[in-house]
């Protein structure tokens, strides 16, 4: 049967009767049988990616996409008067991550198949997801965020397994979402779930009974951890996790042969962040009950698990006190007082040790003494983490230390959202950079005035196509002849939302006196705030009353307009991307780990307004000082701030009447009759008095590069010539390349 022939079948009538939702499920079924028939179990190696976040974004058009299908299905559809958009429209985008950490595992577990290579990721299945935000009085608002339908991706198993806490056992599910590579194989995320959870246990906005652990357990991901059931949760999670994937990959390893003895040989577990650290002391727990002795089921563990830091912040490195996992995993402690008295035997720094002085156990220091991999994600990140964050590890393990700069699939980052330009690429240099995406170097040379007038072309039909998303989903006006001027993460104060609302007040204020821009702006914010970070609520609250106060100015809302995206995520990435200007990365230098975001905007043909900070600095490499906007201080100069504490924010506030006038104007009328008077005053304050991110520290200089690129924007050739040079540019960071570092370095698997 062809292709035409399958999706009548799957439908059961004639293409043009079916409604949009019938057309979707009937190709989920489609695609979903031709994903399984691509798996493989080639190789005696596997790598098992364990990550409490896998933000896979809609799946329907990817897989399409990877399964060489999406051009001729497109044009089954328009033959029978359907439109392929509205079909993605139905799908629901699943709820298993929040932000980079796990859109990054996504991006690595595509790379992964395309690339041939053994590898599942592991998980949890997540009802509810982080949450959905939404916008009530100019404060985020925190609702379940349902994803699971009758007709889903998930594949249900028969295969689960005991998980036992302090007191009671549960039977944890497996659940499978195939994961297609790019004309390649299939492989697998495998989710962990409990039959016995109960959506109806969530009342009142995303509040739950966080004790009844057999109905909550994969409610959400990261639950509020403000009180102790909050952080006893994450910690049954996180165990319920390693537990039910060590359990199915020595399942899996012995089916394939080996004795356990031999893990090594078989598997390779990856630790993403600190969230799975306790896989450690499980595996050992395991290994000793299938009758392998401590030392060598310890042995065994040291070359099996590695582990990837994503952090540069302290705070972000969990530690655990020794009383919640004796509550919660009591099996477990007893193996990881006897890892740290080894470590303590063998070092006297009490900095290297696993349970603190003060009966604290520090995951991250769990993987690196007993792994044999940490690696950083960006070249930046990786310095710090040697010379000063993980130096005391350093000194102690220097070949285990390695850098791998992330990437991102540029598959759907370019084919899949961005599809005028994917042609226009293809036009130029063919096919080939769809596979290997260092090709797109090759674009360098397409700089003639032809090419350069049809990217501009590109980006403005990209732009009109999000101005008519955002008048349908928000009902917000926006002129797409305006500098699109995008930032959009995580809401995290390192990231310094806060710094470019500042620049939006001191915009507002200079148009009511009269200065006008040479062209309108349209400032885009999207990222939603932990429900415990009260601070990041605050800086959502602060944009959402500029929202209102500046597109409701008569005066100032032709020259500039601000819009808060509702409820941010990948879909909505994917219409945003494409359509920016300038794309904002302006977290303090040494604080972002490497950033992805970044990535796909230069592949979309945006420009970087950043600071020297995780990836960019890599970025500015390639594309050179002319085509990005860089300011800021080094991260060897905030790094001695921290270490001096000499950073005073009230000072640069003193002394610069423009960060003045608009720190003041976050309190001054305007506001307080849009506000809420607590939440404007916390974030005052937190600016004036503390500010530990250094966000005034920066400001003007970011200020003067951001007025530099809307100047620099009006000689509207040269910057399309910026243009190409970071698309052709942004090869390097596809995470095929990533992941091939990996395999090299890490992994050793063979095809």
């Amino acid at each position: 049967m062809n292709l035409s022939e399958k999706l009548v079948s799957a439908c059961g009538k004639p293409i043009e009767n079916c409604t949009n939702r019938e057309l979707y499920e009937a190709l989920l079924t489609m695609v979903q049988q031709e994903a399984c028939a691509r798996t493989a179990e080639t190789g005696k190696k596997k790598v098992y990616y364990i990550s409490a976040e896998f933000l896979i974004g809609k799946l329907l058009s990817n897989n399409l996409i990877n399964l060489g299908w999406y051009d001729e299905i497109r044009e089954i559809l328009a033959a029978a008067g359907k439109d392929i958009g509205q079909i993605e429209e139905v799908e629901p985008e699943p709820s298993l991550g929040n932000g980079g950490l796990g859109r990054l595992a996504a991006c690595f577990l595509d790379s992964m198949a395309s690339l041939g290579l053994n590898g599942d990721g592991i998980g949890l299945n997540y009802h509810l997801g982080l949450f959905r935000q939404e916008f009530e009085e100019e404060l985020q608002k925190a609702v379940p965020n349902p994803w699971i339908e009758e007709k889903t991706w998930l594949l249900k198993r028969e295969t689960t397994y005991p998980v036992s806490f302090g007191g009671f056992t549960v039977q944890s599910r497996l659940y499978d979402i195939a994961v297609t590579g790019y004309k390649n194989r299939t492989n697998m995320l495998h989710l962990f779930d409990l039959d016995t959870v109960d959506e109806g246990l969530v009342k009142d906005g995303i509040d739950f009974d966080k004790e009844n652990i057999a109905k909550n357990l994969t409610l959400f991901l990261y639950p509020d951890d403000s009180d102790e059931e909050g952080r006893k949760l994450r910690i049954y999670q996180q165990y319920f996790m390693v537990s039910s994937g060590a359990q199915y990959i020595l399942d899996e390893c012995e089916r394939k042969g080996s004795t356990l003895h031999d893990l090594p040989d078989y598997a390779v577990i990856q630790i993403n962040d600190t969230h799975p650290s306790m896989v450690i002391p499980e595996l050992i727990r395991l290994l000793t009950g299938r009758g392998i002795a401590f030392d060598e089921a310890v042995e065994i563990v040291k070359k099996t698990c590695a582990y990837t830091n994503h952090t540069i912040l302290a705070e972000a490195l969990e530690k655990w006190p020794i009383s919640y996992l004796k509550e919660v995993v009591p099996q477990l402690v007893p193996i990881i007082e006897i890892l740290d008295d080894r470590i303590r035997r063998k070092y006297q720094d009490e900095a290297v040790a696993i349970i603190d002085k003060n009966d604290v156990v520090h995951m991250a220091h769990m993987d690196i003494h007993y792994g044999f991999s940490v690696n950083g994600v960006a070249y930046l990140h990786t310095e710090i983490l040697k010379n000063s964050e993980l130096n005391a590890f350093y000194q102690l393990y220097p070949e285990k230390f390695n850098n791998k700069t992330n990437g991102i699939t540029f598959r759907r980052w370019l084919l899949h959202c961005n599809h005028p330009l994917a042609d226009l690429i293809t036009d130029r240099i063919g096919n080939q950079y769809k596979k290997d995406a260092a090709l797109l170097e090759l674009m360098t040379a397409c700089s003639d005035e032809e090419t350069l007038k049809q990217l501009l072309e590109i980006k403005h039909q990209n732009k009109l196509a999000l101005k008519a998303y955002l008048k349908e989903t928000q009902n917000v006006d926006i002129d797409e002849n305006s500098i699109y001027d995008i930032q959009i993460k995580r809401l995290h104060e390192y990231k310094r939302q806060q710094m470019n609302a500042l620049y939006v007040i001191h915009k507002y204020l200079e148009i009511k006196r009269g200065k006008k821009p040479a062209r309108p702006i349209t400032v885009i914010f999207g990222a939603k705030a932990a429900p415990a970070y009260v601070i990041a609520k605050d800086i959502i609250h602060l944009i959402l009353c500029l929202q209102k106060l500046v597109n409701e100015d008569p005066k100032v809302s032709p020259w500039l307009k601000v819009v808060m995206i509702e409820n941010y995520n990948v879909t909505k990435a994917e219409k945003l991307i494409p359509a920016c200007d300038i794309s904002e990365q302006i977290s303090l230098a040494s604080k972002e780990a490497s950033g992805t975001g970044n990535m796909k905007f230069m592949l979309n043909g945006a420009v970087t307004l950043g600071t020297m900070d995780g990836a960019n600095v890599e970025i500015a490499e390639l594309v050179g000082k002319d085509n990005i906007y860089i300011f800021g201080e080094s991260s060897e100069t905030v790094i001695d701030h921290y270490a001096k504490a000499d950073y005073v924010s009230r000072e640069y506030y003193e002394k610069d009447a423009d960060i003045k006038e608009a720190v003041d104007f976050i309190i001054g009328k305007e506001m307080m009759k849009i506000g809420h008077k607590e939440n404007l005053e916390r974030l005052y304050k937190e600016l004036l008095n503390k500010d530990w991110f250094m966000t005034l520290l920066d400001y003007r200089s970011y200020a003067e590069a951001r007025e530099k690129a809307y100047a620099d924007y009006e000689d509207r050739m040269s910057w399309a010539k910026k243009m190409l040079v970071n698309i052709s540019k942004a090869g390097f960071f596809s995470s095929d390349r990533t992941i091939a570092e990996y395999n090299r370095d890490i992994w050793k698997l063979g095809k």
